[in-house]
């Protein structure tokens, strides 16, 4: 059976931030429904995250253009909301490259590529050793 998202014309990125991963559906003559690991997104986000998952389509005015449908996995809410952020830019530079140099100025296409740093042997945490005694 087919569903609607794979009946309509979509365009495809993925967004990526720190272990998160983003696939992105941009499906084109949409009403600005958002869906989110197969929730509407006020469930799966909150807070400030719906407005950061929603800047880049505020940006450039499509707000209800398109539908969007996306899969997100790994890292926490914060790091996926970005990752849904960078590959919702992303596919709306596919859709319309007159939305790149908007999206470009706002830092919304570069990949935020800081990850956790790993632990080294002899030290608590990455950097953190071990608390100093004089006696």
């Amino acid at each position: 059976m087919a569903t609607k998202a794979t009946t309509q014309k979509y365009h495809y990125a993925c967004g990526k931030r720190k272990t998160s991963i983003a696939s992105v559906r941009l499906i084109e003559n949409g009403t600005g429904k958002v869906v989110v690991n197969e929730q509407p997104m006020e469930e799966y986000f909150y807070g400030v995250l719906i407005g950061l998952v929603k800047a880049p389509l505020k940006l450039v005015g499509k707000t209800k253009a398109y539908d969007l449908s996306v899969k997100v996995q790994g890292g926490g809410k914060s790091s996926q909301a970005e990752a849904v952020r960078h590959g919702i830019s992303k596919a709306l530079v596919e859709a319309d490259m007159l939305n790149r140099p908007t999206l470009k100025k706002a830092g919304f296409l570069i990949r935020d590529s800081r990850v956790k740093e790993r632990k080294k042997p002899g030290l608590k945490k990455a950097r953190r050793s071990p608390q100093w005694a004089k006696r």
